[in-house]
């Protein structure tokens, strides 16, 4: 390579640090052009709202100087859309049930997990769980895990209605309900309907039919469908709402400000979920970089943060040996193995019938 086709390539971001490097003292390339070549193309992540601070990636804010650049979407298939749309992004933060949309676009590459100096530390059987791994690649590094249920106002709930997704479809509490903008509304229909948690995820087309009513009386019961966990504690904190679907993040957020929050296992099922970091092939910052995010996110000092903040569960076994001892009996799951056989676990949907459930979805959310 001559010296101008080298200075294009880096340009390009087309050069990676080490060619970088070394191609500077071969060709003569200045440390300051090198400088404005690098930060040409800034690492790009796509990522959940709230995931985004510095606490998630500390040794890689440390490392590199700055976080890394944020898209925040709602959920997955708005993410998958973004990036076959054209979206150059170098890393995705998706759960086992959607990492297979990546997958089938052919959006994703493995990652090489020697190149993560906390993946020993993983808990083994999150290391190959299914959407870990997916036709013998590793395609997610396992981080975050935690539930999906109710959260609610038990100062404003009676008995033990906040304990079944039917708080939902009745009109005790209509007007006073929040939901999140998700398919899993179908979902949860389908269990109310009597189906199994298996078929939940594996709907006929009759079947959806079926929990279209529903699916339409649980939006007009929402005060509003929320995309942002902030709006939906802000809303509980408020008495504005009484009850909404949430994550542990909110009780956990919530309970230490001293509202009477309870977050809910219904008698239908709680459900529950793992995610992780995912490398994209369309991004065109330095894949070292990318790979220094992903091990900063699954390092024992991000699971620290995690537990002690968020109340979820983190993939790094070392983290619960680091984590406040009061923070881990909170959390009340020491086996995250055993802790996610127990629920619902989010399932990928096939594709074709997936677009059904969304498409489904949307409807609903448009009368």
């Amino acid at each position: 390579m001559n010296r101008i086709k080298f200075i294009d390539r880096m340009s390009q971001g087309k050069v990676t640090r080490r060619q970088m490097m070394a191609g500077a003292g071969a060709f003569g390339v200045g440390l300051t052009f090198m400088s404005r070549a690098a930060k040409a193309d800034p690492l790009v992540c796509l990522e959940w709202a709230g995931y985004d601070t510095p606490d998630h990636f500390g040794s890689y804010v440390a490392k590199h100087g700055s976080p890394p650049s944020f898209s925040i979407f709602a959920n997955e298939q708005e993410a998958v859309q973004k990036v076959r749309a054209g979206f150059n992004a170098d890393i995705m933060h998706p759960c086992t049930y959607s990492v297979v949309r990546f997958t089938e676009a052919k959006l994703t590459t493995p990652i090489d997990t020697s190149k993560l100096s906390n993946w020993p530390d993983v808990i083994p059987a999150l290391q190959t769980a299914e959407g870990v791994v997916v036709d013998g690649n590793v395609v997610m590094a396992p981080a975050d895990w935690g539930n999906s249920s109710i959260a609610y106002r038990t100062d404003m709930v009676e008995g033990d209605d906040g304990e079944s997704w039917g708080i939902f479809f009745g009109d005790k509490y209509s007007g006073k309900l929040a939901f999140t903008d998700s398919e899993v509304a179908v979902e949860i229909a389908g269990l109310m309907l009597g189906y199994s948690p298996q078929k939940i995820w594996e709907m006929s087309d009759e079947e959806l039919a079926a929990t279209k009513p529903l699916v339409q009386k649980l939006v007009k019961n929402s005060r509003f469908i929320w995309s942002d966990p902030t709006e939906l504690n802000q809303a509980l904190a408020s008495g504005e709402i009484v009850a909404g679907y949430a994550w542990n993040e909110t009780v956990k957020t919530l309970g230490a400000e001293g509202v009477p929050v309870k977050y809910a296992v219904p008698k239908e099922g709680i459900f529950t979920w793992l995610c992780g970091l995912t490398l994209l092939n369309v991004g065109k910052a330095d894949r070292a970089a990318a790979y220094d995010f992903i091990d900063a996110w699954i390092s024992p000092e991000t699971g620290k943060y995690l537990i002690e903040n968020t109340g979820y569960g983190h993939s790094n076994r070392k983290a619960f040996e680091i984590a406040g001892p009061e923070h881990v009996a909170a959390l009340g799951v020491t086996d995250p193995v055993k802790h996610l056989a127990n629920g619902i676990f989010f399932q990928p949907v096939e594709a074709e019938r997936e677009g059904k459930y969304v498409k489904l979805w949307e409807e609903c959310k448009a009368l």
